[in-house]
């Protein structure tokens, strides 16, 4: 199967580009979401994963998130020929507060706005419309709500605040808990993404929309996290804990990955231990 990465030179991207031997998609790589002519690319691929996005939270990037986020997910989507795949990175951002209410949160955790950012609100309205276009033209999609996909430093990518944390303890310097080291995140190593890609892509199911994390058995609260990461790196961390008044939005969140182990045969394979060690 062939296979093409937007965003593939991105924190992700390029792993999920190593995992299948994918091609690449990307500003970086000389090509734009936003270019109807670079996005007739996909018509010669199989499966499109579709990474690429602006990702800033700020208000007065606002314009940018919308037009990147869905203009340029339905350009690709326009492009997509029947019996191809094409698979989503959403967020589960895109809950917001609602999520504080599960222990784990189900695809079936209310959307409605709450006071997330465009970022978010621009990848929920994309989600529409891949299932909109999927029905429309006959390809196969995914929608994952990726929980935190953590994976080893790439050139001229910063990690999210897993790798942030290794980082910190690699070189000795001061690590910075928020609010205590209490909120719980579940994590999931970027080679599993790379796995549940697979099982969509060799399965039959034509649509679906699942979240994708770490789940109960890969959830940790900052606090524990890097202590994990102590203990496979042989290193001591120096920890600073903040005082933070006010939590994260959700303060604890844990996929419910059920679904996609009922639909997709799809659980993470990379251990808590093994995946952490892959970034010292």
């Amino acid at each position: 199967m062939k296979v093409l990465v937007t965003g593939g030179s991105g924190f992700l991207g390029v792993h999920l580009r190593r995992y299948f031997d994918a091609d690449d998609f990307s500003r970086r790589g000389g090509v734009d979401v936003l270019n109807l002519a670079d996005v007739r690319r996909v018509e010669d691929y199989d499966a499109v994963i579709h990474l690429a996005a602006h990702l800033d939270k700020s208000p007065e990037n606002a314009e940018e998130s919308f037009l990147v986020n869905v203009e340029g997910t339905v350009n690709l989507l326009q492009a997509m020929l029947p019996n191809t795949v094409f698979i989503f990175a959403s967020t589960r951002d895109v809950y917001g507060k609602f999520a504080d209410n599960f222990a784990e949160v189900p695809e079936t955790c209310p959307t409605d706005f709450n006071g997330q950012s465009a970022l978010e609100w621009s990848k929920l309205i994309a989600e529409r419309y891949v299932e909109f276009y999927a029905a429309r033209q006959g390809f196969r999609s995914a929608i994952f709500r990726l929980s935190t996909v953590y994976a080893p430093r790439s050139e001229g990518n910063e990690p999210n605040f897993v790798g942030h944390y290794a980082d910190m303890i690699n070189r000795g310097e001061v690590l910075h808990l928020p609010f205590g080291g209490r909120p719980v995140r579940d994590l999931l190593h970027v080679d599993d993404l790379g796995y549940a890609c697979r099982r969509f892509m060799d399965g039959e199911i034509r649509q679906g929309l699942y979240n994708i994390g770490g789940g109960r058995e890969n959830a940790l609260s900052l606090e524990e996290l890097a202590a994990k990461m102590e203990e496979v790196s042989g290193l001591q961390a120096v920890i600073e804990k903040g005082d933070e008044a006010e939590p994260p939005v959700p303060q604890n969140y844990i996929s419910d990955i059920t679904k996609a182990r009922e639909e997709l045969g799809w659980i993470p394979q990379i251990s808590l231990e093994e995946g952490l060690k892959t970034l010292f």
